[in-house]
């Protein structure tokens, strides 16, 4: 099974019906991912230099092997496993891009969730479907009595140009678990 899929079926202009509906365990197997395109051409970072965030040329081509689909489809089920939170958006009836928020308050206060997962698939990037995932799972987190989500977020200067108009800024409190698993990534925080 190839799990990548090239172009988008839609020509600039025409309409699209995206559904968003929370996803069930069940529905979480590999071949959910078969339409979905996690690509992403980086060309620059952003890298903790002498005390301040700076832009970095590091080229590079992110993207998923079958493996890391596997994990992730694991990561996914586990969130859900534990009470936590799965949105997917739906093109369709082809996954297009998903968001997951864990259910453990955590941080001094105990007013941090972890949004875990936002992804949209290349083709489809542009399209506002990370907004609306991510204005789901803020109002999933604060129902759940968070006061804050916790972003480790990868470093791509556009993948933070999309959490700094979301309203996310350096994270206040680092949990230690996210900086050393991915030290490349930029730990932030969104009040809700």
């Amino acid at each position: 099974m190839s799990l990548f899929h090239t172009g988008n079926p839609y020509p600039k202009g025409e309409t699209m019906m995206i559904v968003y509906k929370p996803l069930t365990t069940e529905e979480i197997r590999i071949d959910l991912f078969a339409h979905f395109y996690r690509r992403q051409k980086v060309t620059e970072c952003y890298r903790f230099i002498d005390g301040i965030w700076q832009i970095k040329e590091c080229p590079f081509i992110d993207d998923w092997t079958m493996e890391e689909y596997q994990e992730l489809t694991s990561c996914l089920q586990h969130t859900l496993e534990t009470d936590g939170y799965v949105l997917g958006a739906f093109l369709d009836q082809q996954l297009k891009g998903f968001i997951s928020v864990e259910s453990c308050l955590f941080g001094k206060n105990h007013d941090y969730l972890d949004l875990s997962s936002l992804h949209v698939s290349n083709d489809m990037r542009q399209q506002g479907i990370g907004k609306k995932l991510f204005y789901s799972a803020k109002n999933w987190a604060k129902k759940r009595g968070a006061k804050k989500l916790y972003i480790s977020s990868h470093s791509a200067v556009e993948t933070q140009s999309f959490y700094q108009v979301m309203g996310c800024v350096d994270a206040m409190e680092i949990n230690e678990m996210h900086a050393i698993s991915d030290p490349f990534d930029r730990q932030l925080e969104c009040e809700l």
